[in-house]
């Protein structure tokens, strides 16, 4: 299983130039990717614009958007011109694509999108996009309900997950596996799975207080995804362990604190797991 690193770009109030110091950094650590989140009514920056700052910094880490809110943006060919650049930009074979619904009608009611029409503006979108896969761009589908894995064995190169304790990847990944298999897919899957880590001193309660921000939407639950958080070195350890053992082929870990010295302590956290 790869390990990769998320940018800061989804953390209120974070400074957008720190997105540019944080690649570099993780460039010259041990992380296998380098990942953004998406958000439009939110304190945050465009995964596209933010992933090409970062490959202009950066040498081999591979980069992904997990996941771009895909009817948001509009037609597919729009889309697929600006993915295209992107991965241009990074050089061949450094580039996945992950797209899906997004669960928040803020987000829709901020660009005008109906939250009601978004799976079958997706479904036009995606009709645009399948041919990046041609092009050496590996494609995701974001999610874990019944049409998202529809979508995944249509036209994707497998799924990513939403994150949450290792055994709900695990029933996530069997599901796709299973319906990969019974569409006749070649192969297996590609399965990406992500979490989110707060280190050193003081940082626990400002992650938590972040992800109950960031998921303010989903009212109560949201509590149960910021005591998820992962706020130690043993604590990664068995995350990554778990996810690995369910299957995951690239796990992601976002920060939830923008400070530089998340990254280093991250990359000291995996020593040893990778």
């Amino acid at each position: 299983m790869r390990i990769g690193i998320g940018l800061p770009t989804t953390i209120a109030r974070s400074p957008a130039r720190l997105t540019l110091e944080w690649a570099r950094l993780a460039d010259a650590g041990p992380f296998a990717s380098l990942a953004a989140h998406d958000r439009l009514a939110y304190d945050s920056l465009e995964p596209v614009t933010a992933l090409a700052a970062a490959a202009a910094v950066t040498q081999r880490l591979h980069l992904a958007s997990l996941v771009m809110i895909g009817p948001l943006r509009g037609r597919g060919v729009m889309l697929a011109k600006q993915v295209r650049t992107l991965a241009a930009l990074a050089g061949a074979g450094r580039l996945t694509l992950g797209l899906g619904l997004g669960p928040r009608r803020d987000d829709y009611d901020a660009c005008g999108v109906p939250f009601e029409r978004r799976s079958r503006l997706f479904d036009e979108q995606l009709a645009d996009l399948t041919p990046l896969i041609d092009e050496g761009i590996e494609l995701l589908i974001g999610g874990g309900s019944r049409a998202a894995l529809a979508r995944m064995v249509r036209v994707a190169d497998g799924l990513c997950h939403s994150g949450g304790p290792p055994r709900g990847f695990r029933a996530a990944a069997d599901r796709a596996r299973i319906a990969w298999s019974d569409a006749g897919r070649p192969g297996k899957p590609r399965l990406w799975g992500l979490g989110y880590f707060a280190l050193g001193p003081d940082a626990a309660p400002a992650g938590r207080q972040a992800l109950q921000d960031y998921y303010s939407f989903a009212g109560g639950f949201a509590a149960r995804i910021a005591s998820g958080l992962l706020t130690s070195a043993d604590a990664i350890a068995a995350y990554c362990a778990g996810y690995e053992q369910a299957g995951c082929d690239d796990l992601v870990l976002f920060p939830t604190v923008a400070g530089l010295a998340q990254v280093e302590r991250l990359g000291n956290a995996l020593q040893g797991l990778l």
